[in-house]
């Protein structure tokens, strides 16, 4: 049995100590090994009094929604003394132990298929959270284990005992207390958050923030660009905490988030034991294969794990704080959201508006001069409008200026010195650069850069004739870096060289079928094409994307069916390379057609995108200015429906305008039918039938 096997077989509570103590006494536990925790005998009666059965009252999704209709209805600087009550809700639970079996084993389990005993042991895990009896990562004393574990029956020798502390897998039940968490901490946290900030956040994602750029940064001249992630790796537990109870004040969820802050500590053993160790060790025998079990999850796709090789350096890294798990992205976002808010307030300040610029004459949200070019900028007029937008994406931000490089350099000072006074981290100034729109900025894998224009401009005069008038002006530009796509490439071995890259064979699919590794490369095309969909360049990156591919697979062909070079193998399976190759010393084989009628052979799918008219456009879509996503929208239109207050402005409105209500329609409507309808229809029914009796034929 693994190591990893083991931790996952624990028996729930404090069982295993008793089996231990039947093998030998505690004392003769490894140095290092925590001292087992009294025996809780109160809460084991507490929770065999309780039927889980009878604590499961209503629907989760319900008691989310509540959460976060209360969180978005109440004003921003709202605090929320009193979130036990929602952590005591055990139809929560229920859903976080699902959510959870669906991360380890990929199946989400319906809520009546769970039996009655991880019913028992998730009502004991709750009770122990509320009573703070819980602690993180303790592999020996679960509350309750993986669905994928199996009861264990043997005594644990006391170096398994050793390599079940000393390991870095976490609980299951860690996992538990994570989905719960978060399930109450997001709702608050989201009503807080600032719209400048789109990673690790429900709608939006690194596309939203390419469309922003697109649609709101246009005619910025100076840009900083900024690395924050030193925060994911190490934060100060006291500063994140004091930005958590700007919003939660219950001491019980701040003690749980606290603690799991810590980071986990490793036992190392003195010289002696490693000396005993080793002596001790013999040979390794050769490891086998590890065969999955059918409920295990099994390992991505290759597509998938090739695509996410190709993750830009804005979105590499991903936070993680103690024993906090999920949680650490949504405090990531917590820290970093004080950010937010300054350079919020210093866009207001820096914005000086200017009558003679073509754009942004009076407010920060004027638009651009011509709505058909969201990102056109006029470039002519003496004096210019200083404006300045800021976006964050995880650690990295952008900042754009419409302004002298001075306000710039100024700009990166009071971000430095705010970074240093708040998170304590002193920032060098090689982690905040200056670079100018000309040279273009590499932000998400695409470069921002501009194009000067000569358009006509058609002004609509006093009059109302048109008048047109030649201008300058310049179009923002967002393209995917080429150089970084073939970096890419050549960090996978899929091409060699840099200015002439050659395709290299796909030797990972060495020993899949024809059908297999076509379908598993044109879902990587696939994903490769709805990543640059917002890219000018969109065309030539995805095709560049598919030739690799496609030569890579050729050349893997090649060599599998002994057919020496790619032309030898675009003769025989086409292009796209959907046609099925052979042997050719097999002559015997029957042929394709028949094999696929009866079952024995795949459908083989061509190559994707191997002809430049088949790969899809850049998509243009206009962005607006004050997006949000849907599901805050929703939220927002629902708290407004709630409101008595609306209802009554609307009908004073409506009555003022002299309009009339669809239900005083409808009233209407029905009374002319109760008075006059019955005898217009009578009437209308006793001359269609004479004029029907006249029209027979006698």
């Amino acid at each position: 049995m693994s190591v990893r096997t083991t931790i996952k077989h624990l028996p729930a509570r404090h069982s295993f100590f008793k089996s231990l103590s039947s093998y030998g006494s505690f004392s003769s536990l490894p140095a290092g090994s925590p001292s087992p925790p009294p025996l809780r005998t109160t809460t084991h009666k507490q929770d065999k009094e309780q039927d889980p059965y009878s604590l499961l009252k209503g629907d989760p999704i319900e008691i989310c929604t509540s959460l976060w209709v209360k969180t978005f209805s109440s004003p921003p600087q709202t605090t929320f003394p009193n979130l036990t009550g929602f952590l005591s809700k055990f139809d929560l639970w229920v859903l976080a132990y699902q959510r959870s079996c669906a991360q380890v084993t990929g199946t989400f389990p319906p809520r009546n298929a769970i039996h009655f005993h991880v019913l028992r042991d998730l009502l004991s895990l709750r009770n122990a959270v509320i009573h703070g009896q819980f602690a993180w990562n303790r592999k020996t004393e679960q509350f309750i284990r993986s669905p994928n574990d199996k009861p264990l029956t043997k005594l644990i020798s006391k170096s398994k005992v050793k390599a079940i502390h000393d390991s870095k897998d976490p609980c299951f039940q860690d996992r538990v207390v994570q989905e719960v968490l978060f399930m109450i901490l997001e709702p608050v946290f989201e009503a807080r958050f600032s719209r400048k900030s789109h990673a690790f956040r429900p709608g939006r994602s690194a596309h939203t923030v390419i469309r922003t750029i697109r649609s709101n940064f246009a005619g910025y001249l100076w840009f900083l660009k900024g690395n924050l992630s030193e925060i994911f790796d190490n934060v100060d537990a006291t500063v994140l905490m004091g930005f958590v109870q700007k919003a939660v004040k219950d001491k019980k969820v701040l003690a749980l988030i606290k603690s799991g802050l810590r980071a986990p500590t490793q036992n190392r053993p003195c010289k002696e034991e490693n000396d005993e160790f080793k002596s001790r060790k013999k040979k390794k025998a050769p490891k086998k294969k590890k065969i999955l079990n059918v409920n295990e999850p099994k390992p991505d796709p290759y597509w998938l794990r090739t695509f996410f090789n190709f993750a830009p350096e804005e979105a590499a890294k991903v936070p993680s704080y103690g024993h906090c798990g999920i949680l650490s992205p949504l405090l990531a976002n917590v820290c970093l959201n004080e950010l937010d808010r300054m350079m919020e307030e210093k866009i207001g300040e820096y914005f000086r508006p200017c009558e003679l610029d073509s754009i942004w004459k009076y407010s920060i949200d004027d638009g651009c001069h011509n709505p058909a070019w969201p990102e056109f900028v006029p470039s002519s007029g003496k004096e210019k409008t200083k404006k300045m937008d800021y976006i964050r994406y995880g650690g990295h931000f952008l900042i754009g200026i419409r302004g002298p490089r001075e306000d710039a350099v100024e700009i990166r000072k009071e971000i430095i010195k705010f970074c240093e006074i708040k998170f304590g981290l002193k920032l060098d100034i090689s982690r905040v650069e200056i670079e100018h729109i000309t040279r273009g900025i590499q932000f998400l894998d695409h470069i921002i850069c501009r194009r000067v224009i000569h358009p006509t401009l058609h002004y609509t005069a006093s009059g109302g004739n048109i008048v047109s008038k030649k201008g300058v002006g310049t179009l923002l530009s967002v393209t995917a870096s080429l150089q970084q796509c073939i970096r890419q490439f050549r960090r996978l071995e899929f091409v060699k060289g840099d200015k002439d890259p050659e395709p290299l064979p796909c030797n990972p699919m060495l020993y899949s079928s024809q059908a297999h590794s076509n379908s598993q490369m044109n879902k990587f095309l696939e994903t490769m094409a709805d990543w640059y969909r917002y890219a000018d360049n969109r065309k030539k990156v995805v095709g560049f994307c598919a030739y690799v591919i496609r030569s890579s697979l050729a050349k893997l062909y090649a060599a599998r069916y002994k057919l020496k070079s790619r032309a030898k193998v675009y003769k025989i399976a086409s292009r796209n390379l959907s046609r099925p190759l052979r042997e050719s010393s097999n002559n015997s084989a029957s042929e394709y057609s028949d094999l696929l009628r009866m079952g024995l052979v795949d459908a083989i799918e061509g190559v994707q995108f191997s002809y430049m008219s088949s790969i899809p456009s850049c998509d243009y879509t206009p962005f607006p200015r004050n997006w949000i996503p849907n599901h805050e929208q929703v939220l927002h239109e629902y708290i407004k429906l709630q409101d008595p207050k609306f209802f009554c402005d609307l009908h004073r409105s409506i009555k003022r305008q002299g309009l009339s209500l669809p239900q005083d329609e409808i009233s209407q409507v029905v009374w002319d039918y109760k008075t006059l309808g019955v005898r217009n229809f009578r009437s209308s029914g006793d001359t269609t039938r004479k004029h029907g009796l006249q029209d027979e034929p006698g």
